[in-house]
Protein backbone atom coordinates (compact mmCIF):
# COMPACT_ATOMS: atom_id res chain seq x y z
CA UNK A 1 0.00 0.00 0.00
CA UNK A 2 2.31 2.70 0.92
CA UNK A 3 5.77 1.33 -1.43
CA UNK A 4 8.58 3.95 -1.80
CA UNK A 5 8.88 2.84 -5.19
CA UNK A 6 7.26 5.37 -7.78
CA UNK A 7 5.54 3.77 -10.66
CA UNK A 8 7.15 5.97 -13.81
CA UNK A 9 5.34 5.61 -16.87
CA UNK A 10 8.33 4.27 -19.36
CA UNK A 11 8.63 5.04 -22.80
CA UNK A 12 10.54 2.88 -25.52
CA UNK A 13 12.78 4.80 -28.08
CA UNK A 14 10.19 4.45 -30.79
CA UNK A 15 7.47 6.25 -29.04
CA UNK A 16 10.61 9.02 -27.83
CA UNK A 17 11.39 9.11 -31.47
CA UNK A 18 7.76 9.68 -32.18
CA UNK A 19 7.46 12.63 -29.72
CA UNK A 20 10.40 14.46 -30.73
CA UNK A 21 9.54 14.41 -34.50
CA UNK A 22 6.17 15.35 -33.37
CA UNK A 23 7.67 18.32 -31.58
CA UNK A 24 10.18 19.56 -33.93
CA UNK A 25 7.27 19.60 -36.65
CA UNK A 26 5.25 21.70 -34.26
CA UNK A 27 7.94 24.21 -33.80
CA UNK A 28 8.49 24.09 -36.90
CA UNK A 29 4.81 24.96 -38.27
CA UNK A 30 5.04 27.44 -35.57
CA UNK A 31 8.11 29.42 -36.62
CA UNK A 32 6.26 29.50 -40.16
CA UNK A 33 2.64 30.86 -38.86
CA UNK A 34 5.10 33.43 -36.85
CA UNK A 35 6.48 34.69 -40.40
CA UNK A 36 3.16 34.56 -41.92
CA UNK A 37 1.88 37.16 -39.14
CA UNK A 38 5.08 39.56 -39.41
CA UNK A 39 4.72 38.89 -43.44
CA UNK A 40 1.26 40.21 -43.26
CA UNK A 41 1.86 43.10 -40.15
CA UNK A 42 5.29 44.33 -42.55
CA UNK A 43 3.45 44.49 -45.68
CA UNK A 44 0.38 46.41 -44.10
CA UNK A 45 2.90 48.89 -42.76
CA UNK A 46 4.68 49.05 -46.05
CA UNK A 47 1.90 49.87 -48.07
CA UNK A 48 0.45 52.84 -45.55
CA UNK A 49 4.29 53.92 -45.13
CA UNK A 50 4.82 54.72 -48.79
CA UNK A 51 1.61 57.31 -49.62
CA UNK A 52 1.45 58.45 -45.78
CA UNK A 53 4.80 59.11 -45.38
CA UNK A 54 6.23 59.37 -49.15
CA UNK A 55 8.97 57.71 -47.65
CA UNK A 56 11.42 56.11 -50.81
CA UNK A 57 9.88 58.54 -53.64
CA UNK A 58 12.83 60.77 -54.54
CA UNK A 59 15.24 57.98 -54.61
CA UNK A 60 13.44 54.59 -54.81
CA UNK A 61 11.56 53.31 -57.53
CA UNK A 62 8.19 54.77 -57.41
CA UNK A 63 5.88 51.80 -56.10
CA UNK A 64 9.37 50.14 -54.01
CA UNK A 65 6.56 48.72 -51.48
CA UNK A 66 5.40 46.39 -53.50
CA UNK A 67 8.66 45.13 -54.76
CA UNK A 68 9.83 44.52 -51.43
CA UNK A 69 6.12 42.62 -50.91
CA UNK A 70 7.12 40.35 -53.88
CA UNK A 71 10.50 39.56 -52.76
CA UNK A 72 9.27 38.94 -49.31
CA UNK A 73 6.44 36.71 -50.97
CA UNK A 74 8.95 34.65 -52.31
CA UNK A 75 10.60 33.79 -49.20
CA UNK A 76 7.58 32.91 -47.60
CA UNK A 77 6.59 30.63 -50.20
CA UNK A 78 10.35 28.88 -49.99
CA UNK A 79 9.27 28.80 -46.03
CA UNK A 80 6.49 27.27 -47.22
CA UNK A 81 8.27 24.85 -49.02
CA UNK A 82 10.45 23.68 -46.93
CA UNK A 83 8.01 23.22 -43.98
CA UNK A 84 5.21 21.25 -45.72
CA UNK A 85 7.34 19.31 -48.63
CA UNK A 86 10.78 19.08 -48.16
CA UNK A 87 11.11 18.37 -44.19
CA UNK A 88 7.91 16.28 -44.84
CA UNK A 89 9.44 14.26 -47.05
CA UNK A 90 13.13 14.42 -46.34
CA UNK A 91 12.69 14.23 -42.40
CA UNK A 92 14.12 12.34 -40.08
CA UNK A 93 12.81 8.90 -41.07
CA UNK A 94 14.68 9.85 -44.58
CA UNK A 95 17.89 10.65 -43.12
CA UNK A 96 17.98 7.34 -40.87
CA UNK A 97 17.18 5.34 -44.59
CA UNK A 98 20.11 7.06 -45.92
CA UNK A 99 22.44 6.41 -43.04
CA UNK A 100 21.54 2.81 -43.46
CA UNK A 101 21.92 3.07 -47.04
CA UNK A 102 25.48 4.70 -46.71
CA UNK A 103 26.20 1.81 -43.81
CA UNK A 104 25.33 -0.59 -45.63
CA UNK A 105 28.02 0.71 -49.00
CA UNK A 106 30.36 1.10 -46.15
CA UNK A 107 30.22 -2.43 -45.04
CA UNK A 108 29.89 -3.97 -48.46
CA UNK A 109 32.87 -1.72 -49.23
CA UNK A 110 35.03 -2.37 -46.60
CA UNK A 111 34.37 -6.12 -46.90
CA UNK A 112 35.35 -5.99 -50.23
CA UNK A 113 38.66 -4.18 -49.68
CA UNK A 114 39.31 -6.53 -47.06
CA UNK A 115 39.03 -9.83 -49.70
CA UNK A 116 40.96 -7.87 -52.33
CA UNK A 117 44.19 -7.04 -49.12
CA UNK A 118 44.26 -10.83 -48.10
CA UNK A 119 44.44 -11.70 -51.91
CA UNK A 120 47.27 -9.36 -52.11
CA UNK A 121 49.05 -10.62 -48.99
CA UNK A 122 48.66 -14.08 -50.48
CA UNK A 123 49.72 -14.01 -53.41
CA UNK A 124 52.43 -11.98 -52.53
CA UNK A 125 53.24 -14.71 -49.79
CA UNK A 126 53.39 -16.94 -52.67
CA UNK A 127 55.91 -15.17 -54.86
CA UNK A 128 58.01 -14.49 -51.58
CA UNK A 129 57.83 -18.54 -51.14
CA UNK A 130 58.47 -19.24 -54.55
CA UNK A 131 61.56 -16.89 -54.74
CA UNK A 132 62.93 -18.37 -51.41
CA UNK A 133 62.69 -21.47 -52.86
CA UNK A 134 64.17 -21.27 -56.14
CA UNK A 135 67.03 -19.12 -53.83
CA UNK A 136 67.42 -22.38 -51.59
CA UNK A 137 67.58 -24.23 -54.73
CA UNK A 138 70.04 -22.40 -56.60
CA UNK A 139 72.30 -22.53 -52.89
CA UNK A 140 72.11 -26.03 -53.28
CA UNK A 141 73.10 -26.13 -57.08
CA UNK A 142 76.10 -24.08 -55.84
CA UNK A 143 77.01 -26.34 -52.95
CA UNK A 144 76.52 -29.66 -54.91
CA UNK A 145 77.31 -29.15 -58.32
CA UNK A 146 76.14 -31.59 -60.81
CA UNK A 147 78.67 -34.63 -61.37
CA UNK A 148 79.40 -34.78 -64.75
CA UNK A 149 80.21 -38.49 -66.32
Amino acid sequence: MFSKTKKTEKIDSDQREQYEYARARIKQKKRLMQHFIVFLVGSILLIIINPVLGYGDDFFIKNWFAWAILIWTFLLLIHVFNVFITHRFMGKEWEHRQLEKLKALQVTRISELKKQAIQEVTVTEVKAARAEEAGSLKKKDLQNPPSTP
